[in-house]
């Protein structure tokens, strides 16, 4: 895919994504559930991601594998991100153009409170699948 750009709500980081994936994944844990108040919705963007307003990011290191990034000016979440790796997992709302986006998984779906239930039929993995597939060995 092309170049794509976003921004958090102050605008005071904007990003460059080079790989974008076009599917949104969401994440019904705990911790990400408490971050955001409700699932974590994002785009799968690689390591090849460039930021501009740096000095106005703050990175909370959230597991032993994983950091989540957020604007300190206006507290938007910029990414979630894998530390070996360096992979960006980037909330889809943060993206200028959104239309290319397609709801795909779901992960930790064994964690989502009763509460809510998205319509769209997406790929399903439990805590214990992505912890399996995805946590270092």
């Amino acid at each position: 895919m092309t170049k794509t750009k976003g921004q958090c709500l102050c605008g005071a980081v904007n990003f460059t994504v080079k790989n974008i994936s076009d599917k949104v994944d969401a994440c019904h844990c705990g911790m990400c559930r408490k971050w955001g108040g409700g699932p974590l919705m994002v785009i799968g963007c690689g390591s090849d991601v460039e930021y501009e307003g740096d000095e106005n990011i703050t990175v909370y290191d959230s597991s032993e594998w994983a950091e989540r990034g957020f604007c300190k000016k206006c507290g938007s979440h910029l990414f979630y991100r894998l530390k070996e790796a360096k992979d960006h997992q980037i909330p889809a709302g943060l993206f200028e153009d959104q239309e290319m986006f397609d709801f795909n998984l779901q992960v930790f779906i064994d964690r989502k409170p009763s509460f809510y239930s998205f319509a769209n039929k997406t790929i399903e993995m439990t805590e214990a699948e992505v912890i399996e597939k995805y946590a270092p060995k």
